[in-house]
């Protein structure tokens, strides 16, 4: 293949490395509207998608042990008109955050849209307020696909998805559901409403337990499931924008659960309920 060149692999002083290696700061995200993808799972699942359109692949970095691994993707990759690029280890190296890189990272385009398009979507939706952690807020995305979600919104000061670490913890779901960015959460709320969506805010003290809203019907309709920040969860003022607050029984000594388990709990409550 044209693209392959393992007699020539790219140096971590290369140009075009060097440019990619800029990806990795939000601010080079933000100018340029792209961001990194690690692994053979993105990639898969990001050539499943246009070149040219949200999400699509612009160029990939590979080893030569992971470009003659990739048979399928490189050749996906070649059928689409993307340009793979054969670089040493220590280059694709330098694109990854990971303690152990997995030897092929591609260049992505962001793939975020709009507040109204994800509440136009039908099901059960997931308001993220403020969610910092990108191993969390990762987990979450693929919490929602997993269990079948329509879509989720980041809002508030919460942790850029395209953020290496996030991109990881969602393992692919990254490309499966539709994503927003809200810089109000209270605004994400009130889209969510007039979706025609019960908003359910995730709230250790809240006023019903989840297995009381489950029995008085609360999740027979399309919910919107609102979680708080990792360590001090849903400020008051936007808790009380929530139709209910739902708390999660804690049936042993645990303290509480962390935010990813949380939202696996209710998503999968809503999800029986469908």
């Amino acid at each position: 293949m044209a693209s392959f060149q393992p007699d020539r692999p790219l140096a971590r002083s290369s140009g075009r490395v060097k440019t990619a290696r800029k990806l990795a700061r939000r601010a080079s995200r933000l100018e340029h509207g792209l961001f990194l993808a690690e692994g053979q799972k993105a990639l898969t699942e990001a050539l499943q998608r246009d070149p040219a359109g949200p999400g699509g692949v612009v160029e990939v970095f590979a080893t030569a042990a992971a470009t003659e691994a990739l048979v399928g993707p490189r050749a996906e990759a070649d059928a689409a008109g993307v340009r793979w690029l054969v670089a040493d280890d220590d280059a694709v190296a330098s694109l990854s955050g990971a303690v152990s890189p997995q030897g092929v990272v591609a260049v992505c385009r962001v793939l975020d849209v709009g507040l109204d398009e994800v509440v136009a979507t039908t099901g059960t939706l997931v308001l993220c307020a403020d969610v910092r952690d990108p191993g969390n807020a990762g987990t979450v995305v693929r919490t929602a696909d997993a269990a079948g979600a329509t879509g989720v919104v980041l809002a508030g000061s919460s942790v850029d998805p395209y953020n290496d670490k996030t991109v990881r913890a969602t393992v692919g779901s990254l490309w499966h559901l539709p994503l927003a960015l809200e810089p109000d959460p209270a605004t994400a709320v009130a889209h969510a409403r007039a979706s025609g969506r019960l908003v359910l805010a995730a709230d250790g003290g809240g006023e019903t337990d989840l297995f009381d809203a489950e029995d008085a019907g609360l999740l027979d309709r399309p919910v919107a499931w609102l979680l708080g920040n990792e360590a001090w969860g849903l400020p008051d003022e936007l808790a009380a924008l929530a139709d209910h607050r739902v708390s999660i029984p804690i049936l042993g000594r645990a303290e509480s659960l962390n935010l990813a388990t949380a939202a696996a709990v209710c998503l999968y409550a809503s999800a029986r309920r469908a």
